[in-house]
């Protein structure tokens, strides 16, 4: 049988009611994945929220600079950090979440020069020190590759739902602190590989952001779930930054963007291949006809597009840089 590591509340009902909700509105308004340059700033959001959270100094400027392969000053060891989350989360397709093999191997790579033996369960004993007391001592090293065993025997066989699933994983995961050093971003990071297999749109969607502004109740929910026995109390926080991060990237929206950035959402989808004013407004249907027009002549005349034929026979083509 396997372990239950959490009570079903209404809290946790009403939430993932919400959040079913709310990816079906990320469907209807096709931002399973968002234009480029949402996808790149949010990157970014999550590689600094999530390091910030372990006391990484650089800002969200000097992490851009590095993607972008500049000469970027700082300690050093916040540099390496930054490089390496920076390969994680460009190979996040490659990373399967429900195996153990492949969660061993991001760790390598996300600590990678920071660490001794990345990559591998601690042996030894280890405690969280918040302050001048020990705020979580965890389970002893000997039973480590137990403990993760069963974490993700629960991960492939239980019949929770995947977004149940990340939360408990992430909470479990934080409780065994399978590593020396690591574990938080490690948590994170799977967290949003579980998410990805739901609905590829969190892999753009920085949930690591709502967790860093709200660091203190992060906290806070992990000491009570550790006093509890269960994450029942992380898995209602963990939904709450969810349903959070999703509200913020439906602000982005299609029908709150302008002329402009509606056609480059749009191109972002189509590529380079010709369309008509009906394909693009199958993308955008709140708007009227008039305003499909206008939006694609503003284009042409901006160059962004190409125009061939009149009335009816009329297709638009991105225009070659």
């Amino acid at each position: 049988m396997l372990q239950k590591y959490y009570e079903g509340t209404p809290r946790i009902i009403n939430l993932s009611t919400d959040i079913g909700r709310l990816l079906g509105i990320v469907d209807a308004t096709y931002l399973r994945k968002p234009k480029t340059e949402l996808r790149k700033r949010n990157k970014v959001k999550t590689i600094r929220a999530s390091l910030a959270i372990e006391g990484n100094t650089l800002s969200e400027e000097q992490i851009t600079a590095i993607i972008e392969n500049k000469r970027v000053i700082g300690p050093t060891k916040d540099i390496l950090e930054v490089k390496n989350a920076i390969d994680v989360y460009n190979s996040l397709a490659d990373f399967d979440p429900f195996s153990e093999e492949s969660y061993l191997k991001a760790h390598e790579m996300l600590m990678e020069g920071l660490v001794e033996n990345p990559g591998r369960y601690r042996t030894g004993g280890v405690g969280i020190v918040q302050g001048n007391k020990v705020a979580h001592l965890a389970p002893p090293g000997w039973n480590v590759q137990n403990l993760m065993h069963q974490l993700f025997e629960y991960l492939n066989k239980d019949e929770d739902n995947l977004i149940i699933k990340s939360c408990v994983f992430h909470y479990e995961m934080e409780f065994i602190h399978p590593f020396y050093d690591g574990n938080g971003r490690m948590g994170r990071l799977w967290q949003t590989l579980i998410l990805m297999k739901v609905n590829p749109v969190f892999e753009y969607t920085p949930l690591e952001k709502s967790i860093k502004d709200s660091q203190e109740e992060y906290y806070r929910v992990l000491n009570e779930s550790d006093k509890s026995g269960l994450s029942t109390r992380f898995v209602e926080y963990s939904l709450e930054k969810i349903k959070l991060s999703l509200e913020e990237l439906l602000e982005l929206r299609p029908e709150n963007m302008g002329d402009e950035e509606r056609v480059t959402y749009f191109l972002n989808e189509v590529g380079d291949a010709y369309f008509s004013r009906s394909d693009y407004m199958k993308i955008f249907s709140n708007i009227s006809p008039a305003t499909a027009s206008r939006d694609l002549q503003k284009a042409v005349e901006k160059e962004m597009l190409v125009k061939e034929g009149e009335k009816r026979l009329t297709r638009y083509k991105k225009k070659k840089e």
